[in-house]
């Protein structure tokens, strides 16, 4: 975020400089408010193209294993070029390097999701994946693993073979 605003800044000090120079070079033709309009429009520029190039640059940066199952994108009033081209403000990523079995409940997945947002921490969280139920649930506290690999004292979401996370988790996605 730090990084950003200084790259926001550092635009808008350009824009200004481009204008001013050439102001110089045409003799002082240009009027002066020209210079701060042209900061702002610079700072502004680089503050859409961060906001789209997020998510690009984050999903590039993570490691082969992780596989982004689900986007959320944006769209608001105070951004109108976001109803043309909507961003992706989140999205859901699984970690296939920690699928975990059971050799008794081979329908059963479990794997880490991690939840990225533009302006929020990652968090982290399991989730178990019922591939031939259709069903999902997040693991929180109190539930329990039985030596047969069944799973107590957890609440299920039905879902529909279309469910990115499901459907990323079990393969079919």
């Amino acid at each position: 975020m730090f990084v950003e605003l200084i790259a926001t800044l550092v635009a808008g000090l350009a824009g200004a400089g481009l204008v001013m120079l050439l102001n110089r070079l045409l003799g002082g033709r240009l009027p002066r408010w020209f210079a701060p309009v042209a900061a702002g429009a610079a700072m502004i520029v680089t503050t859409i193209a961060n906001e789209y190039g997020w998510y690009d640059r984050t999903r590039q940066s993570l490691p082969a294993e992780v596989v982004v199952a689900q986007t959320v994108e944006s769209q608001a009033f105070y951004r109108p070029w976001t109803y043309i081209v909507p961003f992706v403000e989140r999205f859901v990523a699984i970690d296939m390097a920690s699928l975990q079995t059971h050799p008794e409940q081979p329908g059963l997945r479990l794997v880490e999701a991690y939840f990225f947002g533009r302006w929020s921490p990652v968090n982290k969280l399991p989730v178990i994946a019922d591939c031939t139920e259709l069903r999902r649930a997040a693991l929180v506290d109190g539930v329990n693993f039985e030596a047969a690999g069944e799973v107590t004292g957890i609440t299920w979401t039905h879902v529909s073979k279309e469910d990115p996370i499901v459907a990323t988790v079990c393969g079919t996605g």
